[in-house]
């Protein structure tokens, strides 16, 4: 199978698969959602979904998270890893929200970048999921499935993202990178398939003999 028909075949079997794509954290707005995307660094979804009940019950918006200290928003966090840094980040940001965006979460990937805590990943799925700005944010699922599918080097995110968003047609990008994690934790995670094993690995590399070795985020 030739690269472009990789490319067709994965749209296709990932939109059959996944015609659903909600976000899998909950949030409520951009500043949530924001915050829910912080907290997932080095952390899953599943465990941030617990979490964040509790700290928008403490505050929800960068006026009342702003008056907070960081160690009241650690103790709550703490169960997300990194909660010394985050803490900080959730706070300072939220002040900066308040000085400089009159509160909102600004729509621009520069903008958010220069945001405590955000990096260009988290940056990217604000930019996509809270604002339906096209993006495509690479995690650890997207980066090992873009080189079992033979879709990138992976030599880093960086490359990886570039790549993805050259062979895939821009308003496919929001929801496939969805689709992407959804394929990956359910059926090509780093323990399940090799490159070998799966659907999608099978139909784009049926010769394939030996595990496929992929670089690491």
């Amino acid at each position: 199978m030739l690269k472009a028909e990789r490319v067709k075949y994965i749209l296709q079997r990932l939109q059959e698969l996944y015609p659903e794509t909600p976000v899998p954290l909950d949030h409520s707005d951009p500043f949530t959602l924001l915050i829910a995307v912080l907290l997932s660094a080095q952390c899953t979804d599943k465990r941030v979904n617990t979490i964040t009940p509790a700290l928008f019950k403490l505050a929800d918006n960068p006026a009342d998270m702003a008056t907070k200290s960081a160690e009241q928003i650690r103790e709550i966090i703490r169960p997300c890893g990194l909660s010394p840094q985050k803490s900080k980040a959730i706070q300072r940001l939220s002040e900066i929200l308040l000085e400089e965006h009159r509160g909102e979460v600004p729509a621009h990937m520069e903008a958010l970048e220069r945001l405590p805590g955000v990096g260009h990943k988290t940056a990217s799925v604000v930019m996509s999921q809270a604002f339906g700005v096209p993006a495509f944010p690479v995690d650890t699922h997207i980066h090992r499935l873009g080189q079992r599918w033979g879709l990138t080097s992976g030599k880093n995110v960086v490359q990886t993202e570039r790549d993805l968003k050259r062979l895939f047609p821009q308003k496919y990008w929001n929801r496939l990178h969805l689709q992407i994690i959804f394929y990956g934790r359910e059926y090509c995670s780093a323990h399940n398939c090799d490159g070998r094993a799966c659907e999608i690995c099978r139909a784009c590399y049926p010769q394939r003999k030996h595990p496929k070795k992929t670089l690491k985020a």
